[in-house]
């Protein structure tokens, strides 16, 4: 399989070290530089999908350009969410395949879907308070991450009704670590999932890559993992 890198800062670096376990061959580099002219009318080398790990401004002006030269995409950034459902449009227009995640982790997303019944639980006790915490690296652009978000989401669609308080943190070289925690009179119950190696997020973007090849829609990792049976 081909795979087309969009960005090539500390993600997409490790996704070009890490392809060739995956046995992807990166058809090709775009940097933020000449995106718009590599995507109008640059060889694209054959690509099958295209990996973005780019940033949030970009998304919007890449995703079409992908869509035009028929190019699935795996949207690993995060912080453009607000124009979700435009892009969507443009999805089903153009009859691509987009898989996108705000974190590419398996265990997150397991750690997700534990915390979606614990907000479930909780709802039905009002003595405890909620809240969720992050943590990252002093460059990362996006707070409170796409992340907490999700898990804030997930939590509402639970049932979880009450106030949710969300923070971050943003220092040094924290690969990522996000917690949820509940607060009642007299305890505390905290979950938490810490991410010890980036490389867990484009390994888990090289998979979603293999999976989305020849797909056509707008998925989530959550229809990745269940196609592979998780």
């Amino acid at each position: 399989m081909r795979v087309l890198l969009l960005g090539h800062g500390r993600m997409g670096r490790l996704v070009e070290g890490l392809a060739p376990e995956y046995d992807v061959t990166i058809a090709g580099v775009i940097r933020r530089a000449d995106a718009e002219h590599a995507l109008t009318s640059g060889d694209l080398g054959n690509a099958d999908v295209a990996i973005d790990f780019s940033l949030a401004d970009a998304v919007p002006r890449n995703l079409p350009l992908l869509a035009r030269r028929g190019i699935n995409v795996v949207l690993g950034t995060t912080g453009w969410s607000t124009h979700e459902a435009e892009l969507r449009e443009v999805v089903s227009a153009s009859n691509i395949g987009v898989l996108a995640a705000a974190n590419f982790s398996l265990g997150m997303n397991l750690f997700q879907l534990v915390v979606e019944e614990a907000g479930r639980k909780f709802a039905q006790h009002r003595s405890y308070g909620a809240w969720i915490h992050e943590w990252h690296h002093a460059t990362k652009k996006d707070a409170p991450s796409g992340t907490a978000l999700q898990l804030e989401a997930g939590m509402r669609r639970a049932g979880y009704a009450a106030p949710i308080g969300v923070s971050s943190t943003r220092a040094g070289s924290i690969p990522g670590t996000h917690q949820v925690g509940f607060d009642g009179p007299a305890d505390t119950v905290t979950l938490t999932h810490t991410v010890r190696d980036r490389a867990v997020f484009a390994r888990g973007a090289l998979e979603a890559a293999r999976w989305l090849k020849g797909k056509r829609g707008w998925f989530t990792i959550r229809d990745m993992l269940v196609g592979q049976g998780g």
